[in-house]
């Protein structure tokens, strides 16, 4: 296997713990994040409401129009280029701009990302249109997210469930086999800093069974070109909330930096290839950001 460097620029934190105000009794395998609403810095700067009117109404726009890519998404030769443009189209409207470091290879890998906020699904859909996502079952009731991940063919995961995780792992080897990226976020949530939890190992058995390799990806967020946690989507957030603070972020940038892929060796396990992975993408973390995030 092509190694990722042994670690990243400042170790991964722990293994996660239970949140501040996570439900009493919650399922021990559920991977559960530090971060809470506290860590956003208060105060932060907000467009005007003019344009944060302006930006939720060109969202409104958006969605009214997507009945109009129904046809689109049903085709598989015209699937992609609709995932492309209605996703962007979303980032545009709320005023986030989109960079990307890095291209998609051309065969079929299991893509596997950071997670930071639900704004990292429409951010990954936007440059590798034809993934098929691995979520969890929450994702489908949120507005516009959920609707883009239905319609894009994404699985969904019940996390308090481990005995539907096999099936899942299943159903995505079937797919990466069939020559269809699939794109998951093993941390299993959503961390608020630049260095998050520890991959799971448990979907990156689909890219064993299939003998595919695995294509590391960082979603980042700057402001002003400085980092940010203001799209984090973490502690008792609701998504209404996270759109809001969103689309009133100014000079908001999601970088979604491809990493060089990594390549099984003969005889690479499911846990060799997220330590891999996971090493690759806390590589990708620029040292100035660790250094200026905001605490």
């Amino acid at each position: 296997m092509r190694t990722a460097r042994a670690a990243a620029r400042g170790a991964p934190p722990p293994a996660a713990r239970p949140a501040a105000g996570a439900p009493a009794g919650a399922a021990w395998w559920v991977p559960r994040s530090p971060c809470g609403p506290g860590c956003r810095p208060r105060g932060a700067p907000a467009v005007g409401a003019g344009r944060l009117a302006a930006r939720l109404g060109a969202l409104l726009a958006v969605l009214a129009a997507t009945p109009l890519l129904l046809p689109a998404l049903a085709s598989r030769r015209w699937r992609g280029r609709a995932v492309r443009t209605w996703s962007r189209a979303v980032l545009r409207g709320l005023g986030v701009r989109l960079a990307v470091r890095g291209a998609p290879p051309a065969r079929a890998t299991l893509v596997v990302a950071n997670h930071i906020s639900w704004l990292d699904v429409v951010a990954l859909l936007a440059v590798l249109p034809s993934a098929r996502l691995v979520a969890k079952r929450e994702v489908r009731g949120w507005p516009v997210v959920g609707w883009l991940a239905g319609r894009a063919g994404t699985l969904f995961l019940e996390r308090d469930r481990p005995r539907a995780l096999p099936a899942v792992v299943a159903a995505a080897g079937e797919r990466l086999r069939a020559g269809a990226p699939v794109a998951c976020f093993p941390e299993g949530t959503t961390w608020c800093g630049p260095v998050g939890g520890r991959f799971r190992p448990a979907l990156f058995q689909a890219a064993v069974d299939a003998g595919v390799a695995v294509l590391p990806v960082r979603v980042g967020y700057r402001q002003a070109d400085r980092p940010t946690r203001q799209p984090a989507f973490v502690g008792s957030d609701t998504f209404a909330a996270s759109l809001h603070r969103i689309a009133a972020t100014p000079a908001l940038t999601v970088t979604v930096s491809l990493r060089p892929t990594l390549y099984p060796a003969p005889g690479a396990t499911r846990r060799t290839l997220s330590r891999a992975a996971e090493a690759a993408v806390h590589a990708a973390v620029p040292v100035a950001d660790l250094a200026h995030l905001p605490t």
